[in-house]
């Protein structure tokens, strides 16, 4: 795209999606753009359409870090919408992925879930909110370790130490985005405009040892009830530790703020321990929202990037709609070493869309609730449960850094 016309790319994703970003946002946002990955649709020489990747490195099962196209800005003027505009920008993105070599994976959140399936994303991620009243003595949390230092410091400041924190903690769980470049400062942005009645962000960092051991960035929202008495949120946007006494304190000290009587999370891990720690979870009332969806642009190559956490040799028939090169009969063999995804005319042991693929690639999708579902259809007595049983990981695929 020329200079010229990122007035109107921006202006699309204002109207598309129903607000202004203030100027903070929109200076990040041209600082994380990649023009080569920018596509867009013309109604002459007007722009009216959008779309962009960036490229990532995210984590799959197995710990390994791959390159995925993490699509975003997906946009078009109300004036031309249902005319075949997202149909053709997604036909073009992914033809350009498959053709000159580009990450075999592609993955997205989306505003409206209903959109994507047909492009062959599939949903593979979930997280989970909460809103947690403040009862008793910090809601039961236990005592920090005295070994374990809490210390605010500068969001800015302490980045360099988060980022350590968050380094360690990638390999580990599955959907992990890795920050780097413009992207360090992704958690840490925070326009006045934002904050939505909210304090500036704040960062507590846990310590032990001399070093960082888990943050958690902040922001406090007062509140008073009519009887004036304190009724504030406690609003966390990140908390991540390296090890249990570090996470603990941590959340004590969240769940302990004074003049606080809520804390709202927006985004855990559907296994996150906090649910564990809290004497009272049901009070926290946790709910599921959809998070990441992926997409196998090149199945081979996508299939053979993780490994697999039981021995599997099953062959799979593809079928793909929007990508027929990815359609017919691959063979899938690994376990926790790695894995190989080849074609083959062997007889098929089970059959999935593309889309289900997508749901199983991070392993938080049960192969047998798809197939429940009729999205899987078995061939081969035992070929769901093996299929599930290789996919599945330890832990729950959790998507780290919105984009």
């Amino acid at each position: 795209m020329a200079d010229g016309e990122w007035e109107a790319w921006e202006e699309i994703d204002a109207l598309a999606f129903g607000e202004e970003e203030p100027a903070e946002h929109r200076e990040f946002g041209r600082a994380i753009r990649e023009p080569e990955r920018c596509i867009g649709v013309f109604d002459g020489d007007r722009l009216v359409g959008s779309t962009a990747s960036f490229g990532f490195s995210m984590t799959v099962p197995g710990g390994a870090a791959v390159p995925v196209a993490g699509v975003t800005a997906v946009g078009m003027l109300p004036t031309h919408r249902r005319r075949g505009g997202l149909r053709a920008m997604m036909r073009y993105q992914l033809d350009d992925l498959y053709e000159n070599g580009g990450e075999a994976i592609a993955a997205l959140t989306a505003s409206e879930p209903a959109i994507y399936g047909r492009f062959g994303y599939g949903l593979a991620t979930w997280a989970m909110s909460l809103r947690s009243p403040r009862v008793g003595d910090a809601s039961g949390l236990p005592l920090p370790d005295p070994a374990v230092r809490l210390r605010l410091a500068d969001p800015f400041e302490a980045l360099p130490d988060c980022l350590e924190v968050f380094r360690e903690l990638a390999p580990t769980r599955p959907g992990f985005i890795a920050r780097t470049g413009a992207w360090e400062r992704r958690k840490v942005l925070d326009a006045p405009d934002k904050r939505n009645g909210a304090s500036p962000l704040r960062c507590v960092v846990a310590e032990r040892d001399g070093r960082v051991r888990g943050y958690a960035y902040y922001a406090t929202a007062p509140s008073w009830t009519d009887a004036d008495n304190a009724n504030g949120t406690t609003r966390v946007r990140e908390c991540l530790a390296t090890d249990p006494a570090a996470r603990a304190a941590l959340w004590r000290y969240l769940f302990d703020l004074d003049l606080m009587r809520t804390v709202a999370v927006s985004s855990l891990p559907v296994d996150d321990p906090l649910l564990h720690l809290l004497a009272d979870p049901r009070a926290a009332e946790p709910s599921l929202s959809d998070d990441l969806f992926v997409r196998l642009v090149d199945v081979g190559r996508a299939l053979a990037s993780r490994t697999y956490a039981t021995p599997v040799d099953l062959v799979l028939e593809v079928a793909d709609e929007f990508c027929p090169w990815n359609a017919g009969r691959w063979r899938l063999s690994g376990d926790a070493s790695g894995a190989r995804c080849e074609r083959t005319s062997d007889a098929a042991d089970a059959a999935v869309d593309v889309r289900e693929l997508g749901s199983l690639f991070l392993g938080g999708v049960s192969a047998s609730s798809l197939a429940a579902a009729g999205r899987i259809d078995e061939v081969r007595t035992g070929a769901v449960e093996r299929l599930g049983r290789a996919f599945r990981g330890d832990v729950a695929p959790w998507l780290s850094m919105g984009f």
